[in-house]
């Protein structure tokens, strides 16, 4: 798998400039993902998948966002919503997973409402945030399930047919990621293909599906953050050997200051991917050893990806500063990296209140635990 998306990076790097223009990964790229298996790595192997280590899902992620952002955080959305297929019943799974071209995205933000209809739902909703939605076969979006008892959410799998994209993704960064709104209205999904990451237990065993799926998501991306500073601190490394500041005799390389930011931003990025891996690992081993990760470990990959995409902000604000007034102009990679990253940070499962989160646990309080 590494060695196939190793294969890709030249043509996703080729294709950034026309990805972000386009707003959107274009359709032959996503065919090359698609085929390369990218978007089945948390598919079970039950239904063709590749139910990959998380350790792999988090460097093939890496990878390819160190070619271009927008296209490794498509690949992060699709790829860990292939988890949902561990959830539904066999034959429903089968029905939207067995094509080996399938491709599910979507939002989980309850942002919907759905009222029972007979072996079933009716659903209508208008969720933000829809990743890659535009060359999605399903999407999902979270409902808040309204009938006689309180209101519980469910995510809702929709064929792309009845979904409607809402052209809204103009925006700073990862630009490329068509992350538009999407809507649906009076929808019917029957039960079977409904599920509630919370409260619900995977069909499936072994060790992946152990993993919380909020912790899996954020680590997917950390990656993505990571890959794109790696991308950051790499294209310094190469302009510092090319350029002499204006009224300098010396070249970017040959500044003490420069030196130290490029030692800091390979120390943030190594170290947090280091991070990173030993809380996978960690988990990792509780998940084959007995199917379930206790809490420490649950709070530790959602530190680890909290930390991993906030050190990867840093390096990049870094390099961005030590590349001069050649990281504002748009031809510089370097800008892009800055805007990309400062988008990821955003996400809600590696935002700020992790830390409280966190936080929260490490000193012993009584603490939400639903979504870790």
């Amino acid at each position: 798998m590494i060695e196939a998306v190793r294969a890709l990076v030249p043509r996703i790097r080729a294709a950034a400039d026309a990805t972000e223009a386009n707003r959107r990964v274009s359709r032959d790229l996503v065919d090359a993902l698609t085929d390369a298996g990218v978007f089945r790595l948390c598919v079970p192997r039950a239904l063709g998948g590749l139910e990959a280590h998380p350790a792999v899902l988090a460097d093939v992620l890496a990878t390819i966002a160190a070619a271009d952002g927008s296209t490794g955080w498509c690949a992060m959305i699709a790829a860990t919503s292939g988890v949902v297929s561990a959830y539904l019943p066999d034959a429903m799974a089968r029905e939207i997973y067995a094509d080996p071209h399938a491709i599910t995205g979507g939002v989980f933000a309850p942002c919907g409402t759905a009222v029972p209809a007979g072996d079933g739902f009716r659903v209508s909703g208008r969720w933000p945030f829809a990743s890659g939605s535009e060359h999605c076969t399903w999407l999902m979006g979270g409902a808040l399930v309204r009938d006689d008892g309180p209101p519980r959410a469910r995510m809702m799998l929709f064929p792309a047919a009845d979904v409607r994209i809402v052209d809204t993704w103009y925006v700073s960064g990862l630009r490329g990621t068509g992350s538009h709104d999407m809507t649906v209205e009076d929808v019917v999904v029957p039960a079977a293909r409904s599920v509630s990451l919370v409260d619900d237990r995977p069909r499936v065993a072994g060790g992946l599906y152990a993993f919380p799926v909020f912790g899996l998501l954020a680590l997917g991306i950390a990656a993505v953050a990571l890959g794109i500073a790696r991308a950051a601190v790499d294209e310094l490394v190469r302009l510092a050997s090319e350029k002499r500041p204006q009224g300098s005799r010396r070249m970017l390389a040959e500044r003490g200051v420069v030196q130290a930011q490029v030692a800091e931003a390979e120390a943030l990025v190594r170290s947090a991917r280091a991070f990173l891996d030993d809380a996978i690992a960690c988990a990792w081993r509780q998940a084959e050893a007995d199917g379930t990760i206790a809490l420490p470990e649950r709070m530790g990959l959602r530190l680890a990806a909290t930390h991993a995409t906030t050190s990867a902000a840093r390096a990049t604000d870094l390099m961005y500063q030590a590349g001069g007034g050649t990281s504002v102009y748009a031809t510089s990679p370097l800008q892009r990296c800055f805007r990309d990253v400062h988008v990821a940070t955003q996400h809600a499962m590696v935002a700020s209140a992790t830390w409280e989160l966190a936080g929260r646990i490490l000193l012993h309080l009584d603490t939400d635990t639903a979504q870790l």
